[in-house]
């Protein structure tokens, strides 16, 4: 059986959407430039950027403090900042996603990110990129 190239991201390393990103960008794909948003990283785990084409294993270590960090005032100041930058025609489906983050309802930024995550390995829509997930 053959081993996967593990990478590991911290929790403690970040607090942030940013934050992650900047993480993903020291531990997955050090000096490659993207994109820096969800569709960038979803990219980044169907290969081609450096990472292992027959997949990886994704440990995600303190996950319960970014589960917190990443929950829903982070998903909050998400949405406002594409409230400002989205089409017009957005906006309505948007603002409802901001109250229901204020309501504590709906999915958060950690939950987004895992979504991404898990769509790349066993039983996801992208299962052939081969990535697993352990949150520590």
């Amino acid at each position: 059986m053959a081993y996967k190239t593990v990478f590991e991201i911290d929790g403690a390393n970040f607090h942030t959407l940013e934050g992650f990103y900047d993480e993903v960008s020291r531990v997955l794909i050090p000096g490659a430039v993207w994109g820096r948003n969800l569709d960038a990283f979803d990219d980044i785990l169907s290969g081609g950027f450096g990472t292992p084409e027959e997949g990886f294993v994704l440990r995600w270590r303190n996950s319960r403090a970014s589960r917190e960090q990443l929950g829903y005032l982070e998903t909050m100041r998400q949405l406002n900042m594409s409230l400002r930058r989205c089409h017009p025609s957005n906006r309505t489906q948007i603002k409802e996603k901001i109250e229901d983050a204020r309501m504590g309802r709906g999915p958060t930024v950690f939950d987004w990110l895992v979504e991404i995550i898990l769509d790349h390995g066993p039983g996801g829509r992208y299962s052939e990129d081969g990535v697993e997930l352990i949150l520590e």
